[in-house]
């Protein structure tokens, strides 16, 4: 094993203005004492990992060279977003937030040794790789019986999920609106809104997706590319009091209908009129760029509002490790049910950098999400 290597994808922008895209071969990793070292045997390709993977990229460039098992992508990169990618330029940086395999070294410790064999999803980053060297801290145990596939998205989807309702009680909302909800990640919210009591308005963009959701018990279901939207928003938000939302769209008005809708709903019962809308804070949390132009808003929702960011690894940190253990917990003890997901394809690390496939997992397109198995091929 001392002289055994695997491959990791790196993502590369150089000064020049291109996005390099390849396999580099490297020696299976020694642990730390609080370490481990998983062979990585399923991780999924987000669209957060698409973010660092991919950057600003121009995909319609894209160019194929190197060889059959070692693929090298070349994008160009448009010249005007350099300036905002300075502390990246030049760097290969590996790629994957997320995934599972199994134990194949552990460090001295008791911590390390005790995973030793065993299945586990881990959150560090550099997993699009053949072997990943981790701490035992970024470690979930996975349960008897579940495989790498079942566990490999056992952080990024779920705790963002469960991050939202968190956020949402922590800040006083009693209900709350989601945007792209017919993805993996929005069928886990509503898996959990409905377990837990709370009131859930799903934002989709078509008939199928409302029907997939309705399918899964969801109550209020609006399709924002329907003539009604703004009515069907507007209702469903004055049904459930939903007073804060997560928008993983971010770019064009979806946003300021949201908070306009909020508003609405909350003048239904005003008994006075104010210059300054409601008293009723109104709260849009964007977490995601699936729409990336610009990000409008339309002033007709009074005074009370916020729209900011809402990431992950920040929340994680704000509620502390007792809180995040109890989510991690949860989601271990329901990753066949409230937490799983599903893949349209899996794929090896050759194939992820084939430019057909690039450009299928490059959209994120409802039902179409991708996982990378490194022991392919």
């Amino acid at each position: 094993m001392n002289d055994a290597t695997g491959l990791q994808l790196r993502s590369l922008i150089k000064k020049s203005g291109e996005l390099e895209l390849s396999l580099v071969e490297l020696k299976v990793p020694e642990p730390g004492p609080d370490e481990v070292v998983l062979r990585i045997e399923a991780s999924p390709i987000n669209p957060s990992d698409l973010g660092l993977l991919l950057s600003a990229a121009d995909l319609s460039t894209g160019k194929s060279t190197g060889t059959a098992d070692r693929p090298v992508l070349t994008f160009s990169v448009p010249q005007q977003v350099l300036g905002g990618l300075a502390t990246r330029l030049d760097k290969a940086l590996p790629v994957g937030n997320e995934g599972a395999g199994t134990v194949i070294k552990a460090g001295s410790s008791a911590a390390a040794q005790a995973l030793l064999g065993k299945k586990v999803a881990a959150l560090g980053g550099a997993m699009y790789a053949t072997y990943r060297a981790v701490h035992v801290s970024q470690c979930l145990v996975l349960p008897e019986g579940a495989t790498a596939v079942e566990g490999a998205s056992s952080f990024v989807n779920p705790l963002t999920a469960l991050g939202m309702v968190e956020t949402m009680r922590r800040e006083g909302h009693k209900a709350l609106v989601h945007t792209a909800a017919a993805s993996n990640l929005g069928q886990m919210l509503n898996r959990i809104c409905l377990a837990d009591g709370v009131p859930l308005v799903n934002v989709v963009r078509k008939p199928e997706q409302e029907e997939l959701l309705r399918g899964l018990g969801a109550k209020y279901v609006v399709n924002s590319s329907a003539p009604s939207f703004r009515e069907q928003l507007t209702n469903a938000i004055a049904e459930t009091g939903a007073t804060i939302a997560f928008d993983a769209i971010g770019g064009g008005r979806l946003a300021s209908q949201i908070l306009s809708a909020m508003e609405a709903a909350a003048n239904r019962n005003a008994k006075e009129y104010s210059t300054y809308g409601s008293s009723v804070h109104k709260q849009v949390y964007m977490y995601g760029s699936l729409d990336r132009s610009p990000t409008e808003l339309v002033r007709n929702f009074g005074m009370m509002w916020s729209v900011g960011g809402w990431l992950l690894m920040p929340f994680l940190q704000k509620v502390g490790p007792e809180v995040a253990q109890k989510l991690r917990q949860r989601v271990a003890a329901e990753l066949k049910t409230t937490f799983a997901s599903h893949y349209s394809q899996t794929i090896s690390l050759t194939e992820a950098l084939q430019l057909d496939k690039l450009a299928e997992y490059a959209k994120t397109s409802t039902g179409a999400k991708y996982l990378i198995d490194p022991t392919r091929g």
